[in-house]
C-alpha cells in the first residue's frame, strides 16, 4: 500500500522521479464573474452535474497560482470554454492576457461554432495560443458542424492541441461520446486532440481512438481518484493498454485544478498506486507534455518563480 501523498510532499515526489517538475494540461483559470458562476454550479449541482461537490481550492487567483508553484507545476493551462455564441473571443482575450502575466501558464484559447470563428482563432494563434479547449457537453454542439471544420483543419495544420471534453460525464449529452469526435478525426486525421478524463466512462472507445489516430492523446483528469472510482471505476483489464499508451506519449497529466473535491496530491497518488512503473509516471507527468508542447523554452521562462 502506497502512503497517501500530501500537497507538501509533492515536490519530493516528482524530484524522486528525476523530473524538473510537473506539466498539467488541464487547469482552469477564468474571469472572476464567470468563475463565480462555475463554482456555484460545481458546488450546488444541476442538470449536468448531479449533486456537485465542494471545490477544494476555492481561493483567490493569486493564491492559486502560488499553490501551483509550490507544488512544482512548471507548466499549466488556463482552460476556458464558451457555452454560447459571442463568448469565445472575449474569453481568449482574458486567458491570453493571464498567460502573459503568469510565466508558467501556457497561452490558452477556445472557440465555438459561430460566424467569425476562424478569424478569432487565427488571431489567438497569432498572439501565441499553444493549447485550446472545447467542451462538447457544456457547449452542446456537434464538433462536426460546418462552421468549425476549417478551424479543426487549421489546428491540425499548425499542430496545436485541443483539450476536448467529449465523453459522457457527468451525464451523457446529445453531442458527447466517441462518434462525433471520431467524425472530426476522419476528416482531420492528424489533429492533435487531448481527450479529457481518459474518455471516462467510455474508456474503451476513446482508447481505441488514441490507438488509431497518431495525434490523439488522453489526459488523466480526475481519473483513478477515490471520487471517480466510486462512480465510474476504471476497468482493470485496460491497465496494460493504459501503460502502453502512456509510454507511447499518449497520456498526459490533467487535474481540473482548482475545481476538484480533493487535494492536488491525490491525483498524483491515484496515478502512483496504479503501479505502472516510474517510466510511465515520468512520461505522464512531464515527458509527454514536453514532447507535445515543447516545454523546454516555457520551463526556462518560468524557472525564476
Amino acid at each position: 500500500m502506497i502512503p497517501e501523498l500530501t500537497d507538501a510532499g509533492v515536490p519530493a515526489w516528482w524530484r524522486g522521479l528525476g523530473l524538473p517538475g510537473l506539466a498539467d494540461v488541464h487547469v482552469h483559470f477564468l474571469p472572476e464573474r464567470m468563475e463565480r458562476r462555475v463554482w456555484h454550479h460545481f458546488e450546488h449541482g444541476g442538470p449536468l452535474m448531479g449533486k456537485g461537490w465542494r471545490i477544494h481550492y476555492r481561493l483567490p487567483v493569486e493564491v492559486r497560482v502560488d499553490r501551483l508553484r509550490a507544488l512544482g507545476v512548471r507548466a499549466f493551462s488556463a482552460l476556458a470554454y464558451a457555452h454560447r455564441p459571442g463568448m469565445a473571443e472575449s474569453l481568449n482575450e482574458w486567458t491570453l492576457d493571464f498567460a502573459r502575466r503568469t510565466a508558467e501558464c501556457l497561452p490558452s484559447a477556445t472557440f465555438y461554432p459561430e460566424p467569425g470563428v476562424l478569424g478569432y482563432v487565427r488571431d489567438a494563434l497569432g498572439r501565441g495560443a499553444r493549447i485550446f479547449k472545447v467542451h462538447l457537453q457544456v457547449g452542446d454542439f456537434d464538433p462536426r458542424r460546418e462552421e468549425i471544420d476549417e478551424v479543426w483543419g487549421l489546428l491540425a495544420e499548425r499542430g496545436v492541441p485541443v483539450v476536448v471534453h467529449a465523453s459522457s460525464i457527468p451525464l451523457p449529452g446529445r453531442c458527447t461520446g466517441p462518434v462525433p469526435v471520431g467524425g472530426v478525426l476522419e476528416r482531420h486525421p492528424t489533429l492533435p486532440l487531448v481527450v479529457a478524463h481518459l474518455g471516462m466512462p467510455e474508456y474503451d472507445e476513446f482508447f481505441e481512438l488514441a490507438e488509431t489516430f497518431p495525434n490523439v492523446r488522453l489526459d488523466t483528469t480526475m481519473t483513478f481518484t477515490d471520487f471517480a472510482e466510486r462512480g465510474m471505476p476504471f476497468p482493470a483489464r485496460l491497465r496494460p493498454r493504459l501503460r502502453d499508451l502512456g509510454l507511447a506519449g499518449k497520456v498526459l497529466l490533467g487535474s481540473d485544478f482548482p475545481n476538484i473535491p480533493h487535494p492536488y496530491a491525490h491525483q498524483l497518488h491515484a496515478l502512483d498506486r496504479l503501479d505502472l512503473g516510474e517510466d510511465w509516471l515520468r512520461a505522464v507527468c512531464w515527458n509527454n507534455a514536453d514532447n507535445l508542447l515543447d516545454l523546454s523554452a516555457h520551463y526556462t521562462r518560468s524557472a525564476g518563480h
